[in-house]
Formats: structure tokens, C-alpha cells, sequence
């Protein structure tokens, strides 16, 4: 019987690595395709969430009684963020607290917490992100002074979680010692049993012009739960999946075969 292949012939090697290739090509397209389409749910998630705080955003601002009752009634405060409020209290000037290296305007500065009482002596309270102020480079630990009505005050804003959370080498003392008013992060149940407040478990910030001379920058972030970027991200694995197949289809199909053969 006689053998059409001659002795040291590459095509067994060839085809073997031929199929190698197809199956790498193609399970390298169903991941990136998987990948691209987990994106996508996952923009479609935050754009669902993103269209429920923009709804939470529109409704009519709660006031201070409104915000007591729904907040006591309630075991989780989620479904109260990014409602509007407006507010009538006073500050508890001597509790206010400046959170450390937060950035508005491309510089570094503090934000300043105050709390509010919602009424009369023992009512609930709510701690208010005021505002932003640059802090003193020639001496770090030197507080702005920040002008604090002593009588009642109105305010409005929207309910927020704990302020964003930075990484903290190590917790910040004070000198003298005790609580610091300078601090990196700030928890507010930690916050209420440190000061025996009856803090609510969300924050306000602040929104309009600073009130009284204060000089408290309120140009905050809008809320964004990132929606571009997982469009962003869906585009990458798609573009990579259609870069395999394009190469494989040209080097393993129309380069092998489209050439001559000897």
C-alpha cells in the first residue's frame, strides 16, 4: 500500500495546531462576549437605581416632624436617601467636627459637620455636612472658624449615608487629649454613643448658599452610580472579542487557504 505522505511531511503538526488555535479563538470569544454582556446587566442595574434616586430626588421635601416620624418608624433608612428636606432646628455648635483631606474645587480641605436638633431639649438629631472649607497649610491643626447660629435656623438638603469613607493610617489624636475635632473618617453610631446624642442613623447635606458669612463651599458631587462605566468597560470586552475573531478568521482561514499551495 502506498503512502501519499513523505517522510518529515509538517501537515499532521499542522492540523494539530490548527484546532489548537480554533478552540483557544473560541473560548477566548465566549469569555470576552460573557464579560461584555455582564457589563451591560450590570449598567442596566445602576441605571435602575440611578432612575430611583433621581425619582426620590423630585418628591417635595420632608420637613423636620416628616423626617422624625418616617425616620423612627423605619429599621432601615435606605429607602429616606436622597429624598429633599427642609429643615428648622439649632446647632449643637460645640459638637461640630471637620472631616480631614477632603477635596473640593481640586484642593484639599475639611468638610464641616454640625449637628441639628430637630426641636425642643432631648429631640432626635441629625448630623448636616455644611459645607467645605480650605484648610491652613502653614498650621495644619488650626481650625476656620466657621460662623454657627445660636438661635433657630432653616436649612434645606438631602438625606445622605455616612460621609465617604478614606484610608486612614492611623486614628487621629488630639492634643489635649480626648476626642479629636479633626478626623479622617466618621461613623455616626460611633459619633452618638461617644457624645450621648440621639443621633438618626443618616446625615443631611447641606444644599444653597452658605448662610451668615460662613464660607462654606457647597459645590457637592452630584450622585452618579457610574452607569458610563460599565458601557465603558461592556465596549472594551466586545471590541476584544470582535479583535480575536477578525485575526483568527484572517490568519487561520483566509491566509491558509487563500494561498497557494505547492
Amino acid at each position: 500500500m502506498q503512502d501519499h505522505e513523505t517522510p518529515g511531511s509538517p501537515r499532521p503538526r499542522v492540523e494539530w495546531r490548527f484546532w489548537l488555535i480554533t478552540l483557544a479563538a473560541v473560548l477566548t470569544m465566549a469569555l470576552t462576549a460573557s464579560l461584555g454582556r455582564w457589563q451591560l446587566a450590570r449598567a442596566a442595574h445602576k441605571q435602575a437605581l440611578q432612575a430611583a434616586i433621581d425619582e426620590r430626588a423630585s418628591r417635595h421635601p420632608l420637613s423636620s416632624a416628616q423626617l422624625l416620624t418616617a425616620s423612627s418608624g423605619a429599621d432601615d433608612s435606605g429607602p429616606l436617601l436622597h429624598r429633599p428636606v427642609h429643615l428648622q432646628g439649632r446647632w449643637l455648635a460645640e459638637h461640630t467636627l471637620f472631616l480631614d483631606n477632603r477635596q473640593m474645587y481640586g484642593r484639599p480641605g475639611f468638610f464641616v459637620l454640625t449637628p441639628l436638633r430637630l426641636g425642643p431639649p432631648g429631640a432626635a438629631v441629625v448630623l448636616v455636612q455644611r459645607g467645605w472649607v480650605p484648610r491652613d497649610f502653614q498650621e495644619r491643626s488650626r481650625l476656620p472658624d466657621i460662623a454657627t447660629p445660636a438661635g433657630p435656623v432653616q436649612l434645606d438638603g438631602r438625606l445622605a449615608g455616612s460621609p465617604a469613607r478614606l484610608y486612614e493610617f492611623a486614628a487621629t489624636t488630639a492634643d489635649p487629649p480626648g476626642p479629636s475635632r479633626i478626623r479622617q473618617n466618621l461613623d455616626v453610631v460611633a459619633f452618638a454613643a461617644e457624645t450621648g446624642l440621639p443621633l438618626l442613623p443618616l446625615t443631611v447635606v447641606q444644599t444653597g448658599s452658605s448662610e451668615g458669612g460662613a464660607g462654606l463651599a457647597r459645590d457637592w458631587p452630584a450622585v452618579d452610580n457610574g452607569v458610563s462605566k460599565h458601557y465603558g468597560y461592556a465596549f472594551q470586552w466586545f471590541g476584544l472579542c470582535a479583535l480575536v475573531a477578525i485575526l483568527y478568521v484572517w490568519f487561520q482561514l483566509i491566509r491558509r487557504f487563500a494561498r497557494p499551495r505547492p
